[in-house]
């Protein structure tokens, strides 16, 4: 069976999550990325500060 097959028995699939669930699952996602934007910034900020700064150590 090859991917297309089996993607396509994958959503045609009525066991499993629905389309409701995903939806809301993805509206909290989002909501929680705008609620601590800031800190996901001040984070990913300072994980790439930290990764250029040992980068110039190996060269």
């Amino acid at each position: 069976m090859d991917w297309k097959k089996q993607w396509v028995a994958f959503w045609t699939e009525e066991d499993g999550v629905g389309v409701i669930e995903v939806v809301l699952i993805l509206v909290v996602l989002i909501g929680l990325v705008i609620i601590f934007k800031k800190q996901i910034s001040a984070l990913l900020e300072n994980i790439f500060k930290e990764i250029n700064k040992q980068s110039k150590e190996v060269y």
